[in-house]
């Protein structure tokens, strides 16, 4: 969880893929797989590592890769705030 955030806070994307691939037994037809995970824009290395793995260990060949970017966070929904609040 705090990885998470921090990965947030240092510019990482919620980044979706819909992934279109030839079924192995059946090549004319598509199926559909969609993969979610925080990424960085333009260069996406986390999608493109799974890709790479997709393509060098599955059997179902890869037909297109459709990509939608979210900003986790937007300028306004975070504040520092100069002090720290402790309770005991």
């Amino acid at each position: 969880m705090e990885d998470s955030l921090a990965r947030r806070i240092e510019g990482y994307k919620l980044t979706t893929a819909e992934i279109l691939y030839h079924l192995p037994d059946h090549p004319a037809v598509l199926q559909s797989f969609l993969w979610q995970d925080l990424d960085i824009v333009p260069k996406l290395p986390v999608l493109n590592k799974f890709l790479t793995f997709w393509s060098h260990h599955l059997d179902g060949k890869l037909h297109s890769v459709r990509i939608a970017v979210k900003g986790v966070f937007t300028p306004t929904e975070l504040k520092l705030y100069g002090a720290e609040f402790r309770i005991h």
